[in-house]
């Protein structure tokens, strides 16, 4: 029974090990890209963007859509969803693989600003400390026009300005927002 608790005790001990090392490794990737450019700078290189729209070109339908496809809880949460997690842990552990995702829009746009697309858990737990940061300087109005202009549509298109004329030949008006 000694043998058993030991090793028990010593399992845990080794999995608590490695999971401090991934999240220092994370916070490491983290500290690193603000090194490389600070978020205020991102976001005004992201702002100065030739098809950059603002959130009030936006119709409050399309915006609505993008919420409740990408994350629902957005107007709820910090910067990351417990439950979404949750869920997509439990997922990946039956399938024993990556197969969902649990990310918040606003950990979309740090993966989209600052990250590969590299399925890594050092680059998720990356992506959370981000999360936190773009979520104490921003409001969620400005994380999701930050989101709309760095998200990939297709065929090269990286606003949704440039998509929607691009793709369906139509400009956003002002006076489709409801």
């Amino acid at each position: 029974m000694k043998i058993i608790k030991r090793t028990i005790f010593i399992v845990i001990l080794v999995s608590i090990s490695i999971g401090l090392l991934v999240i220092g490794s994370g916070h490491d990737m983290y500290q690193e890209a603000l090194q490389g450019m600070p978020l205020d700078k991102k976001v005004q290189s992201i702002e100065k963007k030739e098809n950059y729209t603002k959130i009030e070109e936006v119709p409050k339908m399309y915006i609505n859509a993008v919420i409740s496809v990408e994350d629902h809880r957005f107007y709820k949460h910090k910067g990351i969803d417990i439950v979404a997690i949750g869920r997509a842990t439990i997922n990946d552990i039956k399938a024993m693989k990556f197969v969902e995702g649990g990310s918040t829009i606003t950990q979309q746009l740090a993966k989209n600003i600052y990250f590969t697309q590299e399925k890594k858990i050092t680059r998720k737990i990356a992506e959370v400390f981000m999360a936190f940061e773009i979520e104490k300087n921003y409001s969620k109005d400005e994380i999701l026009a930050l989101y709309l202009n760095t998200s990939y549509f297709g065929d090269g298109y990286q606003t949704v300005k440039e998509a929607c004329r691009r793709i369906f030949q139509k400009r956003i008006k002002a006076n489709d927002r409801l």
